[in-house]
């Protein structure tokens, strides 16, 4: 399982949950952040509408779960272990 954090550069709340995710992929948890204006295969892949958005997904790469918004440190480690 990982964590795709979609997110952009003009975009106000990632910029506030940027750090957020830092320190939960610096817990073990792993993040892989994605540029929605330079990946955009990769949002079209996954229906993003939003940003920030998290997705929660298997070894296949298949969506298991996923928010949108800023949640805190603790949110985050609680929806990945959820």
């Amino acid at each position: 399982m990982k964590l795709l954090y979609f997110s952009a550069s003009w975009c106000m709340p990632c910029r506030a949950f940027g750090p957020i995710m830092e320190k939960v992929s610096q817990s073990g948890i792993p993040v892989q952040k994605v540029d929605v204006d330079l990946d955009g295969d990769l949002a079209a892949q996954y229906a993003i509408r939003n940003v920030p958005t998290v997705i929660k997904v298997d070894a296949s790469g298949n969506a298991v779960d996923k928010f949108v918004g800023v949640k805190s440190e603790q949110q985050v480690k609680e929806f990945f272990n959820g």
